[in-house]
C-alpha cells in the first residue's frame, strides 16, 4: 500500500479571499444574513444545512480552516474548537450522551484522565482505564454498553505508541467508536488510515508551533461534525467551546509549513537521542531510538520522511535530580522550563509535578510515570548537535549527585 502524503493534502486546498486574495479572510462577523428570511426558520429547523448562521454555529473563516485540517488528516471533515481539552470533551460526550461506558488508555495527558475519572462519571459515563500495549485487556474490558475507545497515538508522558491497527478492528469487531488524540504525532501519523473514527487535537502545541495561542480540533465523518453544531444537539453549538476567527487564520496559514517542521523537530531530537546514548546517558526514551519498545510499531504506522518526532524523556530518578537537570540546561540555554510542547524552543517540564499531577501518586506508578522523569519536547532552532553538546555537559555536572 501506498500511503498518502498529508503535506499533499495540505496543498490542494486552496482558498481564495474575498477580493481575490491567496489567502481567506479573516470573517469575524458574528452573525450572517438571510436573504430570504424563512430560510433562517428552516436553519433552526435542521431543514437547510450549509449556511451560515452564528458564528458559535459556524464561521467561514473557522470552516477553512477545518477543511485544511480535514484534508491533512485524509477524513472527510473538522471543525475548530478553543482549546485541546474543549475538542476531547466535545467529541467523547458527543458520542457518549445519554451515559454509558468507555475504555480508555492508562497512559493519557492528566488533564484528560481527570475528565474521564472525575467529571464524566457526573453525566453518567463510566471509564475503564487499561494498559495502552495490551490488547487482551482492552477486549476484557468491553460491556454491553461500551460506546468508545479512546487512545494516545503516543502516550504523554511516557512515549508509548499505541497500535492504532489492532484497536481500530477491536472496535470495528465491538461496533465501537475509535477516539484518537493525535497531538504529539501531527503529519507523522494519520490515524483514519488504522480505523480511527475521529480524531482530536490540542492545536496549541505542534499545529500552532509558536506557543501563542489556544486552541483545539476535532476530525472526523460529515455526520460526525454536523451533529456537533447541530442548533438542538451539538455539544460545540450548545455548550460553546467555538474558535475565534482570528485564531483560526493563524491556524490555516501555519498549516502550510507544519509537514517542514515536524521534520525539523524530528531530526533534532533524533540528533539529540542518539548522541546521549554514546555518551551512555541511561534512561533515555524516544521512538526512534531501536531500543525504543514500540519503535518497530510506531515505524509501521510512521508516513515517510517526518521521522518519530520531537518528544524524549529521560528519567533521573528522582524529582530532585530532575529539577536540578532542568534548571542548568535553562542556564545553558539549551531550553525552558514549561509546560506545554511543539514549541520552536525546547521546553522542559517533570510531569509528576505537573501535567500529570491530576493524577494520584499510586496510578502514576502504576502507569510507569515516576517522579524524576523529565519530558523534553525538542525545539527546531539552533544547531542540534551545539544543543546535544550543552545537554551532555550539564548532565555530567548532575551525575553525582
Amino acid at each position: 500500500m501506498v500511503k498518502r502524503d498529508p503535506a499533499q493534502g495540505i496543498r490542494d486546498v486552496q482558498h481564495f479571499g474575498e477580493e481575490g486574495g491567496v489567502v481567506p479572510v479573516i470573517d469575524h462577523a458574528v452573525t450572517s444574513t438571510f436573504l430570504k428570511p424563512d430560510d433562517m426558520e428552516r436553519v433552526f429547523r435542521g431543514e437547510l444545512t450549509g449556511c451560515y448562521l452564528y458564528s458559535r454555529h459556524s464561521n467561514p473563516t473557522v470552516m477553512a480552516f477545518g477543511k485544511k485540517l480535514a484534508a491533512m488528516e485524509g477524513m472527510p471533515a473538522a471543525f475548530g474548537v478553543a482549546s485541546g481539552m474543549a475538542a476531547i470533551h466535545s467529541a467523547v460526550m458527543q458520542i457518549m450522551l445519554g451515559g454509558g461506558h468507555m475504555v480508555s488508555s492508562r497512559t493519557i495527558y492528566g488533564g484528560t484522565w481527570a475528565l474521564f475519572q472525575n467529571i464524566l462519571p457526573k453525566f453518567s459515563v463510566q471509564t475503564t482505564f487499561v494498559d495502552p500495549q495490551n490488547l487482551q485487556e482492552w477486549e476484557a474490558a468491553i460491556r454491553p454498553d461500551t460506546r468508545l475507545l479512546y487512545v494516545e497515538t503516543l502516550s504523554n508522558p511516557l512515549l508509548g505508541a499505541a497500535d492504532l491497527k489492532a484497536l481500530g478492528v477491536l472496535a470495528k469487531k465491538h461496533g465501537l467508536q475509535f477516539v484518537v488524540d493525535n497531538t504529539f504525532t501531527p503529519v507523522l501519523i494519520s490515524p483514519a488510515e488504522f480505523g480511527a473514527d475521529v480524531v482530536v487535537y490540542s492545536c496549541t502545541k505542534y499545529i500552532s508551533g509558536s506557543s501563542d495561542l489556544i486552541a483545539g480540533a476535532i476530525v472526523g465523518s460529515e455526520e460526525f461534525i454536523a451533529g456537533l453544531m447541530d442548533v438542538n444537539q451539538g455539544l460545540v453549538m450548545l455548550q460553546g467551546p467555538v474558535m475565534d476567527p482570528r485564531v483560526a487564520y493563524e491556524l490555516y496559514s501555519r498549516l502550510d509549513h507544519l509537514p517542514l517542521r515536524m521534520r525539523a523537530h524530528s531530526e533534532a531530537a533524533q540528533i539529540l537521542a542518539e548522541r546521549l546514548t554514546q555518551e551512555g546517558v541511561l534512561n533515555l526514551s524516544y521512538p526512534g531510538l531501536s531500543n525504543h519498545p514500540q519503535h518497530s510499531l510506531l515505524q509501521s504506522m510512521l508516513n515517510k520522511g517526518y521521522g518519530f518526532g520531537g518528544m524524549l524523556t529521560l528519567d533521573l530518578g528522582s524529582l530532585e535530580k530532575a529539577l536540578h537537570l532542568a534548571r542548568r540546561l535553562q542556564e545553558e540555554k539549551f531550553g525552558l522550563f514549561a509546560v506545554s510542547l511543539g514549541f520552536t524552543r525546547t521546553l522542559m517540564s517533570c510531569p509528576s509535578a505537573s501535567t500529570s499531577s491530576e493524577i494520584p501518586v499510586e496510578e502514576q506508578l502504576q502507569m510507569g510515570l515516576t517522579p524524576g522523569l523529565l519530558r523534553l519536547s525538542i525545539g527546531l532552532v539552533g544547531d542540534p548537535h551545539v544543543m546535544a553538546d550543552r545537554f551532555i555537559r550539564c548532565y555530567r555536572e548532575i551525575e553525582s549527585i
